[in-house]
């Protein structure tokens, strides 16, 4: 009996110690009709962005992911979702004014509802999951983290969840 707990216990230590909760699953198309399936990202930190192509701080944070997305290369997967009222020509306007190389997503709201888990939300929100699928952090864009969304504070906590560490700089080896 004692060993029998020393096991739970030892696995209850375990399974405290990883406090991310596991990324909900989703399918989602982009404006070329193509299917994004979270589980393709596997191996890869993913930078999921909940936003509106109307919302000025969405519009600064983009700018944001499009240095995530040349700093970081392919180590990084960057994955903006809308809801309605955003559109098809809503967000190829979004796409061409901003030269985004990421894809942005559109969903009905369940998505949405499977992150968020309330029935309306502030955006910008942020998630950041890990290789393994857990969400590691999430913020929803406020004057405490200004800096993710319109600074460089975003950077560091990509940083701390590659392995290997950050990425080195064009030009250069590790």
């Amino acid at each position: 009996m004692r060993f029998f707990l020393a096991v739970v216990l030892s696995a209850a230590a375990v399974c405290a110690a990883d406090s991310s909760r596991r990324a909900p699953g989703f399918s989602l198309p982009d404006v070329k009709a193509q299917q994004h399936d979270l589980a393709d990202y596997r191996g890869k930190v993913v930078i999921l962005d909940f936003m509106q192509t109307s919302c000025p701080h969405c519009t600064a944070f983009a700018s944001i992911l499009n240095e995530v997305q040349q700093k970081y290369g392919d180590r990084v997967a960057v994955l903006s979702v809308v809801n309605p009222p955003d559109d098809q020509n809503k967000v190829n306007s979004f796409i061409a004014a901003h030269r985004l190389t990421y894809p942005i997503l559109f969903d009905c709201g369940q998505a949405a509802y499977s992150y968020l888990r309330t029935a309306s939300f502030d955006i910008p929100h942020l998630y950041l999951i890990d290789g393994n699928g857990g969400i590691r952090e999430d913020f929803g864009y406020s004057d405490a983290v200004k800096d993710l969304f319109e600074g460089k504070g975003l950077f560091p906590h990509i940083d701390a969840l590659l392995p290997g560490g950050p990425a080195a700089p064009a030009g250069k080896k590790k």
